[in-house]
């Protein structure tokens, strides 16, 4: 397969080699240090920013996690760490907008929660994606045990032994923990040609990646139903060798902010840093 490498697997080395150590005393602190960290320049307008809470707030301690939802801030106060750094959201939508939240009880519960425990949450997910190489991916790509499998050192591209698409999803549910995971396309489909593609790229890029000749089966993280599931089914039908297997977006990403935590401890010393993994958010029955 020819595929055009991204990076050298030398690069799945931590995000920065070399640093040093420094003990801050408070979340801005920790964010200087990030921002002094990341390979790439820090952007003017980003979703990097402070949530809520007073960055110069004393630092107890340092928590990583995918979403900061009520279950892992709960965790956060019982280990007694009041810095949370998570990747996505934490009111719901992409630039947590609370303009429509302010009488809303699930919000302004969470709200006091935080406030009363002073807590203090940073986004950290643009950069986090800029910086190279890219630490999401490289989080996801050590816990998939894929680096051996890359196609040229790609974080996207890799080359399995051969396998169905049914025993490739039932090593993932172990993996993971998962009580299920979704594949559209037929299970039996023998494959060796994967590609990751983690969180919500959206429809359209999974559906470039599904039209590529070299690509038979997409490891994904969520989509809408009315277009990559449709396509991948339409696709099955007609006999195409393609087939989506689904991880949900926590999972398919969650990894990278569990490496995020590995990434801190470089370059931060005397406060403790702990990642939260975010549990499930349905139940199947």
């Amino acid at each position: 397969m020819k595929i055009k490498a991204t990076l050298a697997l030398l690069l799945l080395a931590p995000l920065f080699l070399g640093a040093q150590n420094h003990t801050p005393k408070t979340p801005d602190d920790v964010v200087s240090l990030i921002k002094k960290n990341v390979t790439c320049d820090w952007l003017s307008e980003t979703v990097d920013v402070y949530k809520v809470g007073n960055p110069q707030t004393p630092l107890k301690g340092i928590i990583t996690c995918m979403f900061a939802d009520m279950n892992t801030l709960k965790k956060a106060v019982d280990l007694g760490y009041n810095f949370i750094i998570t990747h996505e959201p934490i009111f719901y939508s992409h630039l947590d907008g609370t303009e429509t939240l302010q009488d809303d009880p699930v919000f302004k519960e969470k709200m006091d929660y935080i406030q009363k425990n002073k807590l203090v949450i940073f986004r950290f997910h643009d950069h986090i994606h800029m910086t190279q190489p890219d630490g999401i991916s490289v989080g996801m790509i050590n816990k998939l045990g894929l680096r051996p499998h890359s196609v040229d050192g790609s974080l996207t591209f890799f080359k399995l032994p051969e396998q169905t698409v049914k025993d490739y999803a039932q090593s993932l549910k172990s993996i993971f923990g998962m009580q299920s995971i979704r594949v559209i396309g037929n299970p039996e489909l023998k494959f060796t040609n994967l590609a990751f593609l983690a969180g919500a790229p959206g429809g359209q890029r999974q559906i470039q990646m599904m039209r590529n000749p070299e690509v038979e089966v997409i490891l994904a993280g969520e989509a809408t139903e009315w277009e990559t599931y449709l396509y991948a089914n339409d696709a099955k039908e007609l006999g195409k060798n393609k087939a989506v297997i689904f991880l949900g977006h926590i999972k398919s990403e969650e990894a990278g902010m569990e490496y995020c935590a590995e990434w801190l401890k470089t370059f931060v010393s005397g406060i403790p840093i702990h990642f939260i993994e975010n549990e499930a958010n349905f139940v199947t029955f």
